[in-house]
């Protein structure tokens, strides 16, 4: 006999960002790197190499390292990556509600707080029998789309029950999006002169991973093409780098911060540098560009360095974001009464 509740079923929307620390403390920058760099997907070295080397000189030394970077980029909710990524999710749903959808959102990190795990089980607490997972990755990369994929697929492995899913793989030419982030743009420049180059700063990956057929570079000169088609710039205009390698391996090329010296040194004297691979800001963007690159470039004789936000909250992203999720929501009933 069919049960009495023949309801249309429940969707959720899992939304999920990288990770970060619980606060700006060795202890808690531990935790968070520990299971961020022992996911085989970020880090490709065979596990009785890498062991070692993590649990040795990185996990002993960097922890602390990193303290005073973290205390300096801190707000009053939590670090930016984590109040941005849940204002984003928190937009989300209000839009859908305001377009007359029925979705329940909840924010998960792939490493750290909110787990995924308890992000999943919300939404099932809440009776979300479909869930889309929603990755705040624009361009897809095996180290961070396709391991909250493995996460999330492992989680619902345990599941007796376990609710149907979809996966949201990349977005890194979606219209609204460059839109958004070609918005934040056009205002840093309606409130002062253009720069003489604009950088596109997306974080770096091992050239290993791209030769191995990681479409994670390909995606990140999509972005940057479609970025300078909207803003109508020249290819002499702007430049594509990447940021943030970790260890000795050669990463995706050119860097940013040996390329922004390079231009300071060249006579270049005013560039503005958007990361529009980062939706929220955080460590990489606050510190590594707003800061250390900022002296570099100046330091080389640059003379003017604007670092243009991230999406963040921005309202005309929020709005892009819902519909990109309702684009893949398609099929699965939202609205009251199935309509």
């Amino acid at each position: 006999m069919w049960p009495a509740d023949m309801s249309v079923p429940k969707v959720g929307v899992l939304v999920v960002n990288l990770g970060t620390p619980d606060e700006p403390t060795a202890p808690a920058i531990r935790r968070y790197l520990r299971q961020f760099l022992s996911d085989p997907r970020v880090i490709e070295i065979p596990r009785l190499v890498w062991w070692p080397i993590l649990n040795g000189p990185i996990l002993l030394s960097r922890p602390r390292k990193l303290v005073e970077r973290y205390a300096g980029i801190w707000m009053e909710g939590g670090s930016p990556l984590l109040v941005y990524s849940q204002r984003q999710a928190f937009g989300l749903e209000k839009t859908l509600r305001a377009r007359g959808h029925e979705v329940e959102v909840e924010i998960g990190m792939r490493y750290g707080n909110p787990s995924l795990e308890s992000a999943l089980q919300k939404l099932r607490d809440k009776g979300c029998e479909r869930i889309l997972t929603l990755s705040l990755y624009p361009q897809y990369a095996a180290s961070t789309t396709a391991t909250v994929v493995d996460e999330v697929c492992r989680i619902a492995s345990r599941m007796r029950n376990q609710p149907e899913m979809r996966f949201i793989k990349r977005f890194h030419d979606f219209e609204p999006y460059i839109d958004a982030v070609a918005s934040k743009i056009e205002h840093a420049w309606s409130e002062g002169s253009r720069p003489e180059k604009l950088v596109m700063s997306f974080h770096g990956l091992p050239r290993r991973c791209a030769d191995l057929g990681d479409p994670y570079c390909k995606d990140s000169y999509g972005t940057a093409r479609a970025l300078a088609k909207r803003l109508d710039l020249t290819d002499d205009q702007y430049l594509v780098t990447f940021q943030s390698r970790f260890g000795p391996a050669e990463w995706l090329q050119p860097y940013t911060e040996p390329t922004l010296i390079k231009l300071a040194e060249s006579g270049v004297r005013h560039v503005d540098v958007v990361c529009p691979g980062f939706l929220a800001d955080c460590l990489e963007t606050l510190e590594e560009i707003s800061i250390e690159c900022r002296d570099a470039f100046m330091n080389a004789g640059g003379q003017q360095f604007r670092y243009i936000p991230c999406l963040n909250d921005d309202q005309q992203w929020v709005e892009g974001l819902t519909s990109l999720v309702l684009d893949h929501l398609q099929g699965w009933p939202t609205r009251a009464h199935g309509d």
